[in-house]
């Protein structure tokens, strides 16, 4: 990257670093973050320098930003700055590293949403489902709950994927469903797996998809448009009809690991079934279900320990 001025404008610069070390290497999706953070330098710090950049002025900065945004999404803020302002350090731009005990602050998280079902109610929703002998989102629905896969990993199945001699679904690529359509490499390489089906899964879509091409999707044709939010509308009315939690298809995704986590299966195990780069990201993300299984562990040592006496 061009070497520039101390004084030139903090957000021109950042948007150069975005082009430098960015574009190319991270994904689209990543990338627009990145973006919007850019913007949002703009319109809170529009005359702020780069030589300017002490930790005061950076408190500020997120401050303000915290101001509209919830903690988590400030502290993501924090890092998609952090490091180009540690890179203006390293050049002599920035005398002192200005991010340095920075504090996170935030606007009170919103009331969430239930994230997942329990069994019961997972199966309650998909009696409710119309599995008729042609493909439809019902379909959908169900192989997602059935198999915890990703909303694009699912849009990008094809028969071939299927392998029902030894019940197995191969997860390979996604499908680009924010733009025009067409396949797209998975979200990393732990994503590509084999994922394990149930018998009744098989019956139902070997002779669901018998008849279709091989290598085309499934559930979407080249030129559809396929909207994240249509299908979440969707299985919202099913939820609704069968007096069940409201859920998001992320939501069943969510679902599925959390009654593999509570059936007694191990994290390294569910890490893999979900496509997650390391067992990390697992026990980040149902860190309370696997508290409430630590719980019950307490309890059953401590039974196991009383007998001994």
């Amino acid at each position: 990257m061009t070497q520039s001025p101390p004084t030139e404008l903090f957000h021109r610069y950042y948007k150069r670093w975005i082009a430098m070390y960015k574009e190319g290497a991270i994904r689209k999706v990543t990338l627009a973050k990145y973006h919007m953070t850019h913007q949002w330098v703009i319109k809170l710090a529009p005359e702020l320098k780069v030589s300017d950049m002490t930790r005061i002025n950076y408190q500020q900065l997120l401050n303000d930003y915290a101001a509209e945004h919830e903690r988590q999404t400030v502290m993501d803020f924090h890092h998609q700055l952090k490091g180009a302002i540690l890179d203006a350090v390293d050049d002599g731009l920035i005398e002192r590293d200005p991010t340095r005990k920075a504090i996170i602050k935030g606007r009170t998280p919103r009331e969430k949403k239930p994230k997942y079902l329990n069994q019961f109610e997972l199966h309650t929703l998909l009696t409710q489902l119309d599995l008729g002998t042609d493909i439809n989102w019902d379909w959908f629905i169900l192989i997602v709950a059935k198999t915890g896969m990703r909303f694009s990993e699912a849009l990008a199945l094809t028969p071939r994927d299927f392998d029902f001699s030894h019940q197995m679904l191969t997860i390979n690529k996604t499908w680009n469903y924010k733009e025009n359509g067409g396949f797209l490499p998975t979200k990393n390489q732990s994503s590509v797996r084999k994922i394990q089906i149930d018998w009744q899964t098989v019956i139902q879509f070997s002779e669901l998809i018998k008849e279709l091409p091989e290598s085309e999707p499934i559930f979407v044709q080249e030129n559809d448009k396929v909207y994240n939010s249509t299908i979440n509308n969707l299985l919202t009315r099913h939820c609704q009809k069968a007096d069940i939690p409201t859920i998001s298809i992320h939501g069943l995704r969510h679902t599925h690991a959390s009654l593999l986590l509570f059936a007694g299966v191990s994290i390294a195990s569910v890490a893999r079934r979900l496509g997650h780069a390391s067992m990390t990201t697992t026990q980040k993300t149902y860190l309370h279900i696997i508290q409430e299984l630590e719980n019950q562990d307490v309890d059953l040592v401590m039974r196991s320990l009383s007998g001994l006496s």
